[in-house]
């Protein structure tokens, strides 16, 4: 016992000594490392120099030219066209992904075809009107949910293209008018010739219901002003009875007023059905806000000083194993 504890504390001394001089040559590269890298800074501080100005300067100018915006076209799809919308939509994505400018301009009216990046097509999730009046929509809806979440659900391209609204984004790399953009957009759009039929059927459609249903109000105000004058001619109690309980009065006036909110639904949707794709708001110019916006002045010196540093190590690193390699 007494001949081996003597051994074990000079291993640990070594042992600390070894780890000693580790950590301090640790040190050693690092304050190494340090040093060449001032005096890589002092030898080539010219280049430096220029590399700050040259990236400031093209950061000043991308800063000022680069930007992108987002415009936005809330529609809603008349007479089933939801699915000829999204079509049309794919239709433009390509050819501007093709660089038909062509078509761009010529087809579908946009003149600066250059300008346009990306067209898109969002559904407004609406479930209420979606449901509104229409069990057969709510009970789809339950149904699906049943084996999954609503949420799910909600924003799948079955449910998502019966709403009644859609978004159209457009990004472009500047500034657009409505006459440049938007107004031929929609106007391709909502060139159709089947659904232009479809158009004309319905519309017909429903100022003859709104026809039939002034006829009915009058037929009603008719029924109602026989009924009041007949009271006021009659001053007998029974006569007035008679009248309150065989004419079903409150079921007439009743039945007058869902005439009259079903015409006043049909005219707001005579409003609506003068196109295809109808519009109903429009945004433009919303600028894109992203890290690189107003920030390039001070990203590219960084980028290209980064990148001199690397080639600059790059070449020293290849000296030196050239030169341990003997070549």
């Amino acid at each position: 016992m007494s001949t081996k504890v003597p051994q074990n504390n000079t291993d640990q001394q070594v042992d600390l000594v070894l780890i000693s001089k580790k950590i301090s040559n640790f040190f050693q590269r690092i304050n190494a490392s340090i040093f060449r890298s001032i005096q890589f800074f002092i030898r080539n501080w010219v280049i430096v120099l220029i590399l700050v100005v040259i990236g400031f300067g093209l950061g000043i100018f991308f800063d000022q030219n680069q930007k992108s915006y987002r415009h936005e076209i809330i529609v809603a799809p008349n007479f089933g066209s939801t699915d000829y919308l999204y079509a049309k939509v794919d239709l433009i994505n390509s050819k501007i992904k093709e660089n038909d400018t062509l078509f761009l301009k010529e087809v579908v009216g946009i003149s600066d075809t250059k300008n346009l990046k990306l067209i898109e097509v969002k559904p407004i999730a609406d479930v209420y009107n979606f449901i509104q009046n229409k069990p057969e929509n709510f009970q789809l809806i339950k149904l699906m949910a049943e084996d999954g979440d609503i949420k799910k659900v909600l924003e799948e391209n079955v449910t998502s293209k019966n709403y009644n609204y859609q978004t159209l984004l457009l990004f472009t790399n500047h500034k657009v008018t409505e006459e440049s953009l938007t107004t031929p957009l929609l106007k391709y759009l909502n060139t159709s010739d089947y659904y232009s039929k479809i158009q004309k059927v319905v519309y017909h459609n429903v100022e003859l219901k709104i026809q039939q249903t002034d006829s009915i109000i009058r037929q009603i105000d008719g029924i109602l002003n026989n009924l009041s004058n007949s009271s006021k001619g009659n001053l007998k109690n029974d006569k007035l009875i008679y009248y309150n309980e065989n004419t079903q009065l409150n079921d007439i006036i009743k039945s007058k007023d869902g005439l009259l909110n079903e015409q006043a639904i049909q005219r707001v949707e005579l409003i609506g059905f003068d196109k295809i794709i109808k519009e109903n708001n429009i945004i433009l110019n919303l600028q894109l806000v992203k890290f690189v916006n107003g920030n390039l002045k001070f990203l590219l010196p960084i980028t290209f000083v980064l990148a001199f540093i690397f080639l600059g190590f790059f070449k020293s690193f290849y000296k030196r194993q050239k030169h341990l390699a003997g070549l």
